[in-house]
């Protein structure tokens, strides 16, 4: 492994190709005989930190289609939270139904699961097919793994029934220093972007374009006004440069001072931080309080001077959606993914119904739309949001970071990248991106 990393680090890819890929490598995994160990606690009192095992790994063999990535960088998702703490299933539940599919598909089914749906890294080894990757290419990797056997996904990519999120439906994931992925996962590194800012938009900067602006989410326009829910978190941040950077109007919910000055960071002008304000949309567990929804909904009036949101970026889930639905303009959408809060959700029909509006399911993004994605990072128009990077073997504290939603934007994790601050190959678009890149730095 020294020997790759000498040879990156020196800038001599081209020699990648002679040198022997390791027969093992650290990475981050949770294992099966552990998944029930938080049973009986609730959700915020799982702590990562227990779960997560810097482990030796065993090298998968490479099959058609796939690459050998030697991880520079990676990035904590919510999804590395959710396979931490064993939930809403144990991803162990995906690795077997995933390894039934074929011989190949098999070798993804282990009593560990290696984790992590970001890379930054240069490729080592392809597979036979492969022609559009060689070995030395500075790469990043999107998380869509689709085995493209259905007509289904051959419109829409998302569509296939074998669809999954590398790294945590498969196996072999991006926190490590190695890692496995479809060749056609690869996209090429923004040049002036580091190992640790380059990995870190993949998973978020693509959910965030399809479910904002692509036509397969809410087809945003300009002058539309967008309520972003957590708008200085992973998600987010994302969404609140992409309503900037398309003509929108976003509105950013946030839930610190903090929190509200990285917004402004951004270029954002309406901001409301719901802890400021006190908003509380749940009387008790079981019944909201459409009183809040009401005061709310005039919190956005007075800052929009009259209008309700278009769109309404949604992922906290069961604590906002009522709320969501509500303000939410006539005719207007609800674009919702994750729900970070919770699964179930509940609200009042009446103003769903007749009023018009819409509520649109969306999940991470196809082929192109990550390719977009990426391809608006490269250009300088949308930049990386890492406000904190850690060590490899510290992936557990930087999970707790995201569990605890103590970060803000994207935290970043190293893996064979000695330091920050490497990998740039166009210093002088950098200059230029500088304060852009930076301004998730030390808040």
């Amino acid at each position: 492994m020294q020997e790759i990393l000498d040879a990156i680090l020196a800038g001599e890819h081209d020699a990648l190709g002679g040198l022997s890929v390791p027969d093992h490598y650290r990475g981050m995994t949770v294992h099966a005989d552990e998944s029930e160990m938080f049973a009986g606690i609730p959700s915020r009192e799982k702590d990562p930190r227990m779960s997560l095992h810097l482990d030796d790994i065993p090298t998968p063999e490479l099959g058609p289609g796939e690459a050998i990535v030697a991880v520079m960088a990676s990035a904590i998702n919510y999804n590395t939270v959710w396979a931490s703490i064993f939930e809403p299933i144990s991803t162990f539940t995906f690795l077997r139904r995933y390894g039934r599919i074929s011989p190949l598909t098999a070798r993804h089914d282990l009593p560990y699961h290696v984790v992590g749906s970001d890379l930054a890294g240069v490729v080592l080894r392809t597979g036979p097919g492969v022609n559009a990757w060689k070995a030395g290419d500075q790469v990043v990797a999107h998380c869509l793994s689709v085995e493209l056997e259905s007509p289904d996904g051959h419109g829409d990519t998302m569509m296939d029934p074998d669809q999954r999120i590398w790294g945590f439906e498969t196996n072999f994931g991006g926190l490590a220093e190695l890692a496995l992925v479809k060749s056609n996962q690869l996209m090429p590194k923004p040049a002036h972007l580091t190992w640790e800012e380059a990995a870190a938009p993949g998973l978020v900067n693509s959910t965030a374009y399809r479910q904002l602006v692509s036509r397969n989410g809410a087809g945003m326009k300009q002058g539309d006004t967008v309520l972003i829910w957590g708008a200085s978190g992973g998600l987010g941040s994302y969404a609140t440069q992409f309503a900037l950077n398309g003509g929108a109007t976003p509105v950013c919910v946030v839930s610190s001072p903090e929190k509200a000055e990285i917004c402004l960071r951004m270029g954002a002008e309406l901001i409301i931080d719901r802890n400021a304000e006190g908003y509380t949309f749940w009387r008790d567990e079981h019944n909201q309080d459409p009183k809040e929804w009401k005061r709310f909904g005039a919190k956005i009036r007075e800052l929009t001077g009259g209008d309700d949101p278009d769109v309404v970026f949604e992922h906290p889930g069961r604590e906002t959606f009522g709320a969501s639905v509500y303000v939410t303009r006539r005719g207007g959408t609800i674009v919702t993914c994750a729900s970070t809060s919770g699964y179930e959700h509940t609200y009042d029909n009446r103003y769903l119904w007749m009023n018009l509006k819409r509520i649109v399911g969306s999940h991470f993004a196809n082929y192109r739309e990550s390719y977009e994605a990426n391809r608006l990072i490269s250009k300088g128009l949308i930049h990386p949001t890492v406000s904190k990077v850690y060590a490899l073997a510290d992936t557990g504290q930087a999970a707790m970071d995201v569990h605890s939603n103590s970060h803000q934007g994207k935290v970043g994790v190293l893996a064979l990248a000695p330091e920050e601050g490497l990998g740039v190959t166009d210093h002088e678009k950098r200059a230029r991106h500088l304060p852009a890149i930076n301004r998730f730095r030390g808040v």
